[in-house]
């Protein structure tokens, strides 16, 4: 499982041009080719470096181990490169679209952050991340499709039986002795600046007459809960155990059907409003309140190998060239990968311009640095380069109209 996780939340890497060189008179190198597409030096440069930062902001991880740990991971970096550049193409393949998942992915951005207009969240991206808006959304699409194969061309492999759930439920009862609980959602309205007490009562009044009227809690929740931890998955804030909580809320929830709702309670941030959605009783589980749970634990040391082997396959069936001194170390066994031109190896380099005239798909970020912030220069460069790029494109135009 921990193989699966690491790859899905895998994000490839941008070019991003220095800002001492107009971006026509950047030299790149290519290090892979894989189909139509390629990855290029700067592209494993900047893994390399983005890299470096997890290992080093990495508490759980001693001082004197991050050196080591970093050399492990940076074995991995053009493997992930490539892995990543054969999910894209074959989620395009597949013709797989994933444009409105992409679209609330930039609007839960956009509420994180109160943004109200797009033109706020192209401004916000420029200043946060050092990124146009729409090269943004062009990393969140790649990303979101490399998930969706894997979930479509992997999943699909991966089948846990009736039976297999049924025996690990037998022969490990132990794990399903349960103490009596209740599975909660919550809905915070909180006191901020600007607003009156009154106003913020008044505001949590309004919202629980709404879903005591029947409106869905989760959505509601997921429109005006002010609590960042459990906002976007409805206001579920899991399963709790019988002396688990404060006693002032455990007496308001236990021994409560499901579906009930609190009155408001005042809390130090405001007014909170809590639903039943789910009870449970005190001792051995039923398999149908823990089947979902084994399905994962069997899943788990499954997926990771699977995984794999679907991008063996991939990479069986795809045509890749690999620069002398760079390793796949999860190249498909028996499979050339040589690069075909040895004797033009020393000035095989080309502008960037010419990449993406072949073809080159501007790539995802591996981590998107949410604190990093472009220099002045970088920002003035960047905008030189659109001017530059519009003025091109008017002087074509009219020399075409000439």
């Amino acid at each position: 499982m921990k193989s699966s996780r690491k790859l899905l939340r895998l994000l490839p890497l941008v070019l991003l041009v220095p800002a001492a060189f107009a971006a026509t008179q950047v030299v790149e190198e290519i290090i892979v080719k894989v189909n139509d597409d390629v990855i290029l030096r700067s592209d494993y440069d900047r893994f390399y470096e983005e890299l470096a930062s997890e290992v080093q902001r990495n508490t759980n991880v001693p001082a004197e181990k991050k050196a080591p740990e970093l050399e492990r991971r940076k074995q991995a970096i053009l493997s992930d490169l490539i892995d990543e550049r054969l999910l894209v193409q074959k989620g395009e393949e597949l013709g797989i679209n994933v444009e409105g998942q992409v679209l609330r992915q930039r609007d839960q951005m956009m509420e994180r952050y109160n943004l109200e207009t797009v033109d706020d969240f192209e401004a916000w991206a420029q200043e946060q991340t050092g990124m146009l808006a729409e090269d943004m959304m062009a990393r969140l699409r790649e990303n979101a499709l490399s998930q969706a194969v894997l979930g479509q061309e992997v999943g699909s492999r991966v089948i846990i039986t009736r039976d297999e759930i049924e025996k690990y439920y037998e022969e490990n009862e132990d794990e399903f002795i349960r103490s009596e609980g209740v599975r909660l959602s919550e809905l915070l309205i909180a006191e901020e600046p600007g607003k009156t007490a009154e106003e913020v009562e008044k505001e949590a009044r309004d919202v629980h007459d709404r879903v005591t009227r029947g409106e869905p809690f989760a959505e509601m929740a997921r429109r005006y809960s002010d609590s960042e931890g459990s906002k976007a998955a409805g206001g579920d804030i899991g399963i709790w155990r019988r002396g688990s909580l404060q006693k002032e809320i455990e007496d308001r929830v236990f021994d409560k059907n499901t579906g009930h709702i609190t009155e408001l309670i005042k809390v130090q941030r405001g007014w909170l409003m809590l639903k039943v959605t789910e009870r449970r009783r005190e001792g051995l589980a039923e398999l149908t309140e823990v089947e979902e749970e084994i399905r994962n634990k069997l899943i788990g040391p499954r997926y990771g190998p699977a995984i794999r082997e679907y991008l063996t396959e991939l990479r069986e069936q795809a045509y890749i060239e690999i620069r002398p001194g760079y390793i796949d170390n999860s190249a498909a066994p028996g499979k050339d990968t040589s690069w075909s031109d040895p004797a033009k190896l020393a000035p095989i380099t080309t502008t960037r311009e010419e990449v993406l005239e072949k073809g080159r798909k501007k790539k995802l970020l591996w981590m998107i640095p949410m604190g990093g912030k472009k220099t002045k220069a970088e920002k003035e460069q960047k905008k030189e380069e659109k001017k530059n790029k519009k003025a091109n494109e008017d002087d074509a135009a009219v020399s075409e109209e000439n």
